[in-house]
């Protein structure tokens, strides 16, 4: 039987959760997080420990007992909790965690990136959040980087040591891929590229959801965000809420606000934030999640 096929018994069921990544970038994107979440469908979202706006994203998480708040393992941006000298092969010239996953590919596969420092800089990561008074529910990867080869095992290591019941696995369905695909065209280069990338994770990780299994820790059946990470439209959102099949699916979403730290960091993902807010709190998309039997969860909810 595939994956998230129910049973010829079981009564069919559409879950649905719909994580917001990048919690703790920045206050705006904080709070169009939190207004995702509070206005429209956004159940869970994925934190950033060494986040510029950690504390203030631990202040929110408290006020929105709701939300499922997972850990987004970072190694790509920000300054790593274990100290530069405890990480020299995760860090640049500048001390700072400077990777992205096409290098930290390179990097593994020149093995000039010690499996040991990503760990002890992932377990750093999930202390401070779990210091913070936050029960995480799932871990997930900035930038999907838990997914690349020899580092989806440590993060499997780290859930079962820390009681973490479950994990993102970014491997992005292509029939879904298609449905939350706008139908006017636009934006095709970038869905291209990422629809590339997407596939790629796929072949990097093809036994993820085996190796999940054998560690008892929990995923959902599907995923989609990645090809339209940035470039989500309303009637995509609209078709795939439409064409979403039997079990559990994972989208990924970046929602925010376009305040003044964001417009200064690192990141392609500046005007698009409030446009992914303005769907996600849209009331059709909410009278669609109703009317077609959808159930909104977390993922502490995955085995209920």
């Amino acid at each position: 039987m595939d994956r998230g096929s129910p049973g010829e018994n079981a009564v069919s069921m559409k879950d649905l959760i719909v994580n917001a990544d990048d919690l703790g970038w920045t206050a705006g994107v904080n709070r169009g997080i939190a207004e995702a979440h509070r206005n429209g469908i956004v159940t869970s979202a994925s934190i950033l420990a060494n986040g510029p706006a950690f504390d203030d994203a631990v202040i929110l998480a408290h006020s929105l007992p709701a939300l499922g708040v997972g850990v987004h393992l970072n190694l790509s941006d920000g300054a790593p909790l274990s100290g530069a000298k405890n990480v020299p092969t995760l860090v640049g010239e500048n001390g700072q965690l400077s990777a992205g996953p096409e290098q930290l590919l390179v990097k593994l596969a020149r093995r000039k990136l010690k499996l040991a420092e990503v760990e002890r800089e992932w377990d750093a990561q999930i202390s401070k959040i779990a210091a913070a008074g936050i029960s995480p529910t799932h871990l997930d990867g900035h930038k999907h980087v838990h997914m690349l080869p020899g580092l989806f095992p440590l993060a499997l290591k780290l859930a079962r040591k820390h009681s973490i019941a479950a994990i993102r696995i970014a491997l992005e369905a292509s029939s879904l891929r298609a449905a939350l695909s706008g139908k006017d065209g636009r934006n095709s280069s970038t869905e291209f590229k990422q629809g590339v990338q997407a596939r790629g994770l796929k072949l990097l990780a093809r036994d993820a959801h085996k190796l999940a299994d054998k560690a008892g820790i929990e995923s959902t059946d599907y995923f989609c965000g990645i090809s339209q990470t940035g470039v989500m439209t309303h009637y995509g959102v609209l078709n795939l809420l439409e064409n979403l099949p039997d079990g559990s699916t994972e989208l990924m979403c970046h929602p925010g606000y376009l305040d003044d730290d964001l417009a200064h960091s690192a990141t392609r993902l500046q005007d698009s934030r409030a446009a992914e807010l303005a769907i996600l709190a849209d009331t059709a998309v909410r009278k669609s999640v109703a009317s077609h039997g959808i159930r909104l969860i977390n993922y502490s909810q995955l085995a209920n």
